[in-house]
């Protein structure tokens, strides 16, 4: 079994976790993006879609925005894309995350505290959040162990074009039943930043 395998149930039940739902869970500013990114979505994002494939979207759009993050955090944040994340195989929280990002710049290894995880789903992203919702417990679990325990670890789950977002905060998941659009970027590059703050 890994983080795939888990449905949002299977994670409420084996991880005795609360669920609660809420509307804009992130409180951000948004954040203006640099030519680069906006040139390059404007020629990845038409194939991406047309394509739609998760490795076209994966690669077309996805990496390109969490790439933009880690250069606005002046490249003082790690993202990992398709690293495998064993945290503790005994209770299932082992495979590989689509993106994972650290409070760390270094990128050879991953170093904690991880603060976001992020799963990419080519269909209907409700479909993703069990995933994403196990491998958060994961980084949540990675964080303690190594003694860098932070507030709240969160996800996201997209295709791309449409973002959700979750936090994990000791027992209690809050989902965000918004799903937000890639555009405009400025507001999900602003949600995204949020995501990295640690108070």
């Amino acid at each position: 079994m890994a983080y795939s395998d888990f449905t949002l149930e299977m994670v409420l039940e084996q991880f005795n976790i609360t669920i609660r739902e809420t509307r804009s869970l992130i409180q951000s500013q948004p954040v203006q993006p640099t030519e680069l990114l906006v040139a390059i979505l404007e020629r990845e994002m038409p194939w991406a879609i047309a394509v739609g494939s998760e490795i076209a979207r994966y690669s077309g759009i996805i990496a390109q925005v969490l790439l933009e993050v880690r250069e606005m955090k002046q490249q003082q944040i790690s993202l990992f894309a398709g690293k495998e994340f064993n945290v503790d195989p005994e209770r299932k929280l082992n495979g590989y995350c689509d993106f994972l990002i650290s409070l760390s710049p270094i990128q050879s290894v991953i170093q904690a505290p991880v603060v976001v995880i992020a799963e990419a789903k080519r269909g209907i992203l409700e479909n993703g959040l069990g995933q994403c919702a196990a491998a958060m417990v994961a980084a949540q679990q990675f964080n303690q162990t190594h003694n860098l325990a932070i507030p709240s670890v969160y996800g996201c789950v997209t295709n791309g074009s449409s973002w959700k977002f979750l936090k994990l905060s000791g027992s209690e998941l809050v989902v965000d039943i918004t799903e937000y659009d890639i555009t405009p970027i400025d507001r999900l590059l602003g949600i995204l930043l949020a995501t990295l703050a640690t108070d």
